[in-house]
């Protein structure tokens, strides 16, 4: 038996070479690292909240699969690489008057990184999730392959079950994707609603009817304050406006949706409206004060920059030593995104602020497209209307809790009403009632398949057990 070379010996991807090179390359740097190390991708930047095991072994560098291959204007389509940031992606695209049927909103999430772990925005209660755009995805799976997976044909399953994977069946490398024309501005109406009820009909009538009184609607979401205070933010492109605001570095934008009830973004900064302060989390680093919002750097003002300071912290367990400083009883981080089937909606609101009350809460509805394919490790009501509430800090823990009882609570009353989480941050769920509501034997059924000597993590060691 020849030995098994080290993945030292193997020439590095290049971002110099051709597509076709780079893709060979890392091929080889994947068959040689040793069958009895695990692999994981050695990547710069995250965007996940759950804990992982440190590092061990050689990372698989992914970092010359960035960039945009090509846009086709005529065919409003993609070509792009799977470690390409939506800022790269929107810059590109924006350049030909088209942009991604759904951009995530932070920076630096990556469309690789958006299909097998899901994304949302505010044009996905007409457009869905960004996984339904792609038309074409290659990967490498488990077993070192270079598949090419579409809709319909060989690899039709992996397709349908690459969504919600999170690496754990392959890594995508190339992905054909459809674009929408934009025009230049957006009009935003900031609506209240004193109850969720009101609030969540008026949702219903926007995803039915695309429009808010006369007016055709583009972009739908909206932001819970208090238990009465809660506005929807309907966004309609437009190719004229009277002004611009700039919520890029001296003004926060989520402050002023109480406040307007119209304003006026460039498409590009409509876009980035929640990156600039992580939606509201730059709040923790003192963003909100404006001493200290004109010291910090325009371009520190970013998710990414954000979320590297927030890893450190963890790192150094500050928050556990602040707590032990001030005599506090302990925090738990509670960061978490939702999937609520819309009729159930203001029953989660209410059962949120009672039981947890951090504010605010965003609120972003959603539809599967039509005619969309069941998307195996994520499957959804095709005819349903759901509503994403993202709700992320640290909620002080009442006497007798242990650390992550708030979350295991908010995972039984997300399953109680018949709604789902995304795995992005911590979860707690038992291995069987994981299993049944993330693919069960049709994962097991593609690892099997694309992965048969178990080389990736499985899903439920990835997502929960943080190994």
């Amino acid at each position: 038996m020849s030995p098994v070379a080290s993945p030292e010996t193997v020439a590095p991807v290049s971002p110099d070479l051709g597509y076709d090179l780079r893709r060979q390359r890392l091929r080889e740097q994947y068959l040689a690292i040793p069958r009895d190390q695990p692999v994981r991708l050695a990547k710069r930047t995250s965007n996940l909240f759950r804990p992982r095991a440190a590092a061990e072994g050689p990372g698989l560098d992914v970092a010359a699969f960035d960039g945009v291959l090509s846009v086709d204007r005529e065919r409003m389509t993609a070509d792009v690489q799977g470690m390409t940031t939506y800022e790269q992606l929107v810059d590109a695209t924006l350049a030909h008057g088209l942009m991604p049927l759904v951009v995530p909103q932070l920076r630096s999430i990556t469309i690789g990184g958006a299909v097998t772990g899901l994304g949302i925005e505010s044009a996905s209660f007409r457009n869905g999730l960004p996984h339904e755009s792609v038309l074409e995805l290659e990967l490498m799976s488990g077993d070192g392959r270079i598949v090419i997976a579409r809709p319909r044909g060989e690899h039709s399953e992996l397709f349908q079950g690459f969504p919600n994977s999170y690496g754990t069946l392959g890594y995508a490398l190339r992905l054909k994707i459809e674009l929408e024309p934009v025009r230049p501005y957006v009009r935003l109406r900031h609506l209240r609603f004193e109850h969720a009820d009101a609030c969540f009909e008026a949702v219903s009538e926007i995803t039915a009817a695309r429009s808010w009184r006369g007016e055709r609607v583009d972009f739908l979401d909206g932001v819970a304050f208090a238990p009465r205070a809660h506005h929807l933010t309907v966004g309609t492109m437009v190719d004229e406006a009277p002004y611009t605001a700039d919520y890029s570095d001296r003004e926060i934008y989520y402050l002023s949706i109480p406040r307007l009830g119209e304003d006026y973004l460039t498409i590009h900064d409509y876009l980035w409206r929640w990156d600039t302060d992580w939606f509201w989390c730059s709040g923790a680093f003192g963003l909100k004060r404006p001493g200290v919002r004109r010291l910090w750097p325009k371009r520190w003002k970013r998710s990414d920059v954000y979320w590297k300071l927030i890893a450190l912290a963890r790192r150094l367990r500050i928050p556990e030593r602040t707590d032990r400083i001030r005599g506090r009883p302990g925090r738990e981080a509670v960061i978490q995104d939702v999937e609520i089937p819309l009729d159930r909606s203001a029953e989660f609101l209410e059962f949120y602020w009672r039981e947890v009350g951090m504010a605010p809460v965003w609120i972003c509805p959603l539809r599967l497209r039509e005619g969309s394919a069941p998307w195996t490790l994520y499957e959804m009501d095709p005819d349903g209307t759901y509503v994403n509430f993202g709700f992320w800090g640290m909620v002080e823990r009442r006497p007798g809790e242990r650390d992550g009882d708030r979350n295991r609570l908010i995972e039984r009353t997300v399953g109680e009403l018949g709604g789902r989480k995304s795995l992005y941050s911590t979860s707690f769920y038992e291995r069987e009632e994981f299993r049944a509501l993330y693919g069960g034997e049709a994962y097991e059924r593609l690892r099997s398949a694309y992965d048969p000597q178990a080389r990736l993590l499985g899903l439920f060691e990835k997502c929960v057990e943080g190994s």
